[in-house]
């Protein structure tokens, strides 16, 4: 059955955050519009791994460039899948966050041995290489807090909050059928900051002639990413 979108307001404000019904629209609620459901910043029609992570990103977004972001509101609808594709994209989720995030960031302070240790890591696919990761992300995070530079501060927070990511991830496993939601939201929304908290360490590091092509390499895997998780359904299993 197809689904018929309506089109958005011609009036449309793109804007972070939550709101009343009316023109001005978050990602999510532009999703909830297009397929007619009741106003909310998480429609049924949306997978909750991919709602936080996209609800997360929005919020973070540089207000100026939203238009660029936008486009995902229709790549949302009808992704809600099986419990376990959740998981996978929970699992993907927390690995972009240690493994290439927090990665990042720390290497924007300088504290390269700290981000070899995270990017050679297994990738996160399961509740035991998720715990691992997260381990060693709070063992980043702890090496960053001793730093003296004013990115580190930064890299820290996105070790911590990729730490945090894999930890979900990693509770979504072992999880109740009723607390799976949570977990996986978490999992996605801990990545997402992750991901700011490397956009402001890279803004700390980078010289301000550099700053402009920093940010661009910065959105652009941030969208890779979004891309990645999308791509995850039942037949990439």
């Amino acid at each position: 059955m197809t689904t018929i979108l309506r089109p958005l307001p011609a009036d449309l404000v793109m804007d972070p955050g939550t709101h009343r019904p009316g023109n001005k629209m978050s990602l999510l609620e532009m999703t909830t519009w297009r397929v007619g459901e009741s106003w909310t910043d998480h429609p049924a029609t949306a997978c909750p791994v991919l709602a936080a992570f996209g609800i997360a990103l929005w919020d973070r977004w540089p207000g100026a460039d939203l238009a660029r972001l936008a486009p995902y509101h229709e790549k949302l609808i009808g992704t809600r899948s099986t419990p376990e594709v959740e998981r996978r994209r929970a699992f993907r989720a927390a690995d972009w966050a240690v493994r290439r995030f927090a990665v990042e960031a720390l290497r924007a302070a300088g504290l390269e041995a700290e981000a070899v240790k995270l990017q050679e890591l297994s990738p996160i696919v399961d509740a035991d290489t998720a715990s691992a990761a997260a381990a060693a992300a709070e063992a980043a995070w702890a090496a960053a807090a001793w730093a003296a530079a004013a990115a580190a501060a930064w890299a820290a927070a996105a070790a911590a909050w990729a730490a945090e990511a894999a930890w979900a991830a990693a509770a979504w496993a072992a999880a109740a059928e009723a607390a799976w939601a949570a977990a996986a939201w978490a999992a996605a929304a801990w990545a997402a900051w992750a991901w700011a908290a490397w956009a402001e360490a890279a803004r700390a590091a980078a010289r301000e002639a550099a700053e402009a092509a920093e940010a661009t390499a910065i959105w652009d895997l941030a969208l890779l990413c979004f891309d990645d998780l999308l791509s995850i359904g039942e037949a990439s299993a």
